[in-house]
């Protein structure tokens, strides 16, 4: 496992007594998932395998937490009151389970990090509709309109774009492209009233 030097400077400013517990949990994960990655998320460290979180541990003022990210399967629904993660507060290594259990724990999260589903991977962008020629005519003819179309965001101009794509018939093209360019030349976007303030 290539360590992460976020992770050590995470480390090294936890208090005193979180130190060797996160160090520990660090050390174990290494020892039983080489092939696993460090990282920092939600600002604490973590490790993922394949994309996919295992462990996450953190350390606050008074103590630290291991938290596995599908522990329940691992250690059942019972959660400890006082504290996140599945062991409670820690507050000294004796906190931990002792290196079998843990090493056990640890390979169980990553056979059920190999079975789950694979990370969703990102839609691919959306090509932006083809402007109607008498849009962009009536554009052309009003520059305050076509300077803040063009500084709009793709989801802003696609949603002109379709609504007067949308339309049947002439007649209902030509009100709402009258009313994009209005709006446009104000510099509002096409659903503005139901925008939150």
């Amino acid at each position: 496992m290539t360590p992460d030097p976020r992770v050590d400077s995470y480390i090294e400013r936890a208090p005193e007594f979180a130190r060797p517990i996160l160090q520990h949990i660090r050390e174990r994960v290494a020892a039983v998932v080489p092939d696993a990655a460090e990282t920092l998320k939600w600002s604490a460290p973590c490790f993922t395998l394949d994309g996919r979180i295992l462990l996450g541990m953190a350390a606050f003022k008074a103590h630290a937490a291991l938290n596995f990210w599908r522990g329940q399967e691992l250690c059942g629904t019972e959660a400890k009151p006082d504290g996140m993660g599945q062991f409670g507060r820690l507050t000294a290594l004796a906190d931990l389970p002792g290196d079998e259990e843990l090493d056990r724990l640890i390979r169980e999260a990553a056979e059920l990090s190999r079975t789950a589903r694979a990370p969703r991977q990102p839609k691919p962008a959306r090509a932006e509709p083809e402007m109607h020629p008498a849009f962009a005519e009536a554009l052309a003819a009003v520059p305050a309109a076509a300077d803040f179309f063009d500084r709009s965001s793709p989801s802003c101009r696609r949603e002109y774009l379709e609504w007067i794509a949308e339309a049947k018939r002439d007649d209902t093209r030509a009100k709402r492209i009258a009313k994009a360019v209005e709006q446009l030349s104000e510099g509002k976007k096409l659903n503005w009233k139901y925008e939150r303030c």
